[in-house]
């Protein structure tokens, strides 16, 4: 009787054929070396789409990044810097910026979204018309669309209508000014072809970037998202000035609300023990560059969202994030006591200094550390299966 092929062959396979229909090598070539030549586009050139831009040419991939205003684009083009985003970084040489999205997009057969998760939706109907027949969509953005609960895969799958094997995400433990500064790190890429998966990690594996994959789109996104919250839990404990044990529980159980939520939405408990979990989740709480813990900790000494928004004058996604995470846990039966705790310093009913891994369960009766309740929804439903309801 001959022998079953394992899933790790069969991933294998996928991955060596992927890289023989780009004409490079399989998985024994050398990582930083297998994205040369592959036309992509950064559409976003805050501090992390330029970081990434900045990976993507390192690993030897052409690449335009596109910003918003034309002052930031010819301030890469001319002086190879990004001041108000990425200070005293000097950019590749080989990175080319507009501010056009035609010109950006033209020929691109990997775009990366690097904009907020609330214009996600709009930017995606601005390059539609442009975009390529076969490129592949890849979101580096961690959140929520409020008015809708999705993920921002399923943004890109509800607005563009495009078969899931051209929907990818990246995440992991990115701090964007350390990766910038070449500080050694990982990340994930995933997509529910992981071939295409591949595809994304050899144009975006630099000698400082090392990117896996995998095909837990669900898992590797809701990482990147849950991580924010309690995140904004750290920062808001840190501002009071409680101590090391008070966030260290915090994380800790922050990691089994994060899980018990992504199992309930069809995601692998392996991925959040993963880059695109646990990994992101430290790197977030602890990084005083950490845009979440930051909010978190100027609310925590008592300055308001508006005090906080004013200081920081960035996007804090963690923030726009806590609401709908509630609304679809409530709706899966998915208790989430410290991201609940979160909402409720935000919505000023509970003083930061109240906020902690204690108040897990109203009653004070003891209950298990984890419960997982797997989503029972068939392949790519599981992705993509919601729709934006439409008015006529």
């Amino acid at each position: 009787m001959g022998s079953r092929e394992t899933p790790a062959e069969r991933d294998g396979a996928f991955l060596n054929a992927a890289a023989a229909r780009a004409g490079r090598p399989g998985q024994a070539g050398r990582p930083g070396q297998a994205g040369h030549g592959t036309k992509v586009a950064v559409i976003g050139a805050g501090s992390w789409g330029t970081t990434f831009a900045k990976v993507l040419c390192d690993a030897g991939s052409d690449v335009t990044i596109w910003a918003r205003r034309s002052e930031v684009a010819d301030e890469i083009k001319v002086a190879r810097r990004n001041t108000q985003y990425l200070p005293g970084i000097n950019l590749p040489k080989t990175l080319k910026a507009t501010s056009n999205l035609a010109e950006a997009l033209r020929g691109a057969r990997l775009v990366f979204l690097a904009v907020p998760s609330q214009s996600l939706r709009q930017n995606l109907q601005d390059i539609e018309p442009f975009l390529e027949p076969s490129s592949v969509l890849v979101s580096l953005v961690k959140g929520v669309e409020r008015t809708t609960t999705m993920r921002m895969s399923e943004v890109i799958h509800d607005t563009l209508d495009l078969e899931p094997d051209r929907i990818a995400v990246v995440s992991g433990p990115n701090i964007a000014l350390e990766i910038a500064k070449e500080q050694p790190t990982g990340a994930v890429a995933s997509c529910a072809s992981i071939a295409v998966a591949q595809e994304v990690a050899q144009a975006c594996s630099a000698p400082y970037f090392r990117t896996y994959v995998n095909h837990d789109v669900t898992g590797t996104e809701l990482g990147g998202v849950l991580k924010n919250l309690i995140a904004l839990a750290i920062g808001i404990v840190d501002g009071v000035g409680y101590g090391e044990n008070t966030k260290a529980s915090i994380i800790t159980r922050g990691l089994a609300e994060m899980t018990e939520f992504a199992v309930s939405q069809g995601g692998d408990p392996i991925t959040l023990s993963g880059l695109a979990g646990l990994g992101d989740l430290i790197a977030t709480c602890q990084s005083p560059l950490s845009r979440n813990n930051t909010a978190g900790r100027l609310i925590g000494q008592g300055y308001s969202q508006e005090e906080t928004r004013e200081q920081m004058q960035q996007v804090a996604e963690g923030i726009t994030s806590v609401a709908p995470v509630l609304e679809l846990a409530k709706s899966r039966g998915i208790v989430m006591p410290i991201v609940q705790q979160v909402a409720m310093v935000l919505d000023g009913e509970m003083e930061p200094k109240n906020l902690g891994p204690h108040l897990a369960t109203e009653d004070g009766i003891p209950r298990r550390e984890l419960v997982l309740k797997r989503e029972s929804k068939p392949g790519w439903k599981r992705l993509f299966g919601r729709r934006k309801e439409r008015t006529s």
